[in-house]
């Protein structure tokens, strides 16, 4: 296990598209993750939350994941295999590591409330047996939390656990993780889950996050992870209150993630409906929240959402101000003065 990489930086984690047969369209799905290595992420986390893992079948959840390595050109994999059993979990853990990921992130069990004791135990015998480390994701809105004594113990006690990824919301016990495991264990990776928190969590040490909004704008979303890497804390409070505005209108919408969907096709891609059907009621708050997240995406500088800008349900898209660049402008003015004077 020496000599691997720490893990780091924005994992992105990826929609699935569907086609007009409700099947996984493939080659939107390659389209997306290389527009995303472009943007420069650090690497995926497909199979989580908002790939909607819990909606495919396994062998679905095997595939999206050898098409994200296949196209992710090199950078690190961190896989969601949150599994029903640890057989199942296990194997999919070989499978991820036949396949090159640098790790796999597994929620606490999931529909059925278990003990901390239970908890404790099924993530040492996963750590005992999988051949691929292992990132422990705290996620209690879906799953069991993990509580931090027995997170605690499972990073000082498990070599094969690398790292958490917490989406609790809870800063409080995120900057507890890190004091409480980062002292005695550097390498130990603590990623934040949650956009409105990112800036924060990076002052206080996290070594990323992994952020669907990543998926949506990744410029927006590495534009802040790299500005609080080199410590310019104003400019990345300014870029934090950016992404709560995409955040917030996506993460609200109804039936979690279709705003995130949304977003994707505002950036041009072809999400396909998801595999949840939406009342008649909720299909306009999302056609209302679309217009409102154009209209945020364009005045980020992405053109290519500008057209479906609209301040309310049925009002006609508005076309952004021209933004003018004030310092080319500067230069030609300049330029033409002194060319004159010669």
């Amino acid at each position: 296990m020496k000599g691997k990489a720490a893990i780091e930086g924005i994992f992105v984690p990826n929609i699935v598209p569907y086609d007009a047969q409700g099947r996984i369209a493939e080659d939107e799905l390659r389209r997306i993750i290389r527009w995303l290595v472009r943007q420069g992420v650090t690497g995926f986390y497909p199979n989580g939350s908002m790939g909607e893992f819990i909606r495919l079948s396994y062998e679905e959840r095997k595939r999206v994941l050898k098409i994200v390595v296949e196209e992710a050109a090199g950078k690190p994999i961190l896989a969601g295999a949150a599994e029903p059993n640890v057989d199942l979990v296990l194997e999919m853990c070989r499978y991820c590591a036949d396949l090159g990921c640098r790790a796999v992130s597994i929620t606490g069990p999931y529909y059925y409330k278990l003990s901390q004791e239970s908890i404790e135990q099924y993530f040492r015998e996963l750590a005992a047996q999988s051949p691929i480390d292992i990132v422990v994701y705290n996620i209690p809105v879906f799953a069991n939390e993990i509580s931090i004594p027995v997170l605690k113990r499972l990073a000082l006690d498990c070599p094969r656990i690398v790292g958490t990824k917490d989406t609790s919301k809870d800063m409080c016990r995120f900057q507890q993780t890190l004091q409480e495991i980062k002292g005695q264990r550097p390498d130990f990776a603590v990623l934040i889950g949650w956009e409105e928190l990112l800036c924060t969590a990076m002052f206080m040490g996290a070594d990323g996050g992994t952020l669907s909004s990543g998926g949506v704008a990744p410029e927006v979303v590495m534009k802040l992870y790299n500005e609080a890497r080199a410590g310019r804390w104003h400019d990345a409070k300014q870029t934090q209150f950016k992404l709560l505005e995409l955040f917030s209108l996506m993460v609200g919408a109804p039936n979690f993630p279709e705003g995130f969907r949304q977003g994707y096709e505002l950036r041009g891609f072809k999400a396909g409906h998801a595999r949840f059907p939406l009342s008649a009621h909720e299909e306009k708050l999302v056609a209302e929240m679309r217009g409102k997240l154009a209209c945020v995406l364009a005045d980020c500088g992405f053109a290519e959402a500008a057209g479906e800008c609209r301040c309310g349900a049925g009002a006609p898209p508005i076309v952004p101000p021209h933004r003018v660049d004030v310092e080319n402008l500067v230069r030609e003015v300049m330029s033409k003065l002194l060319a004159q004077k010669v």
